[in-house]
């Protein structure tokens, strides 16, 4: 009977707790991520609040690398 609230307090609330703060270190990556263009980054704004963990995840791997990449003009 007890065993539920502690998985939910020493499991589940630090996993979920983790993930919103990927979530939120994504959405500011993609806001000042130089390699990007203005479009590009409305796009993956859109995109990582819309899918929320899921666009995280994407554009952690599809577009925050190009952090390293600053646009040529």
């Amino acid at each position: 009977m007890i065993f539920l609230p502690l998985l939910i307090i020493f499991f589940i609330l630090p996993i979920v707790l983790a993930l919103f703060a990927f979530w939120i270190w994504m959405l500011i990556s993609a806001t000042q991520n130089k390699g990007l263009t203005d479009g590009e980054k409305i796009a993956w704004v859109l995109v990582i609040v819309l899918v929320h963990v899921l666009g995280a995840i994407i554009y952690f791997f599809v577009g925050h690398p190009k952090r390293h990449t600053p646009l040529t003009s």
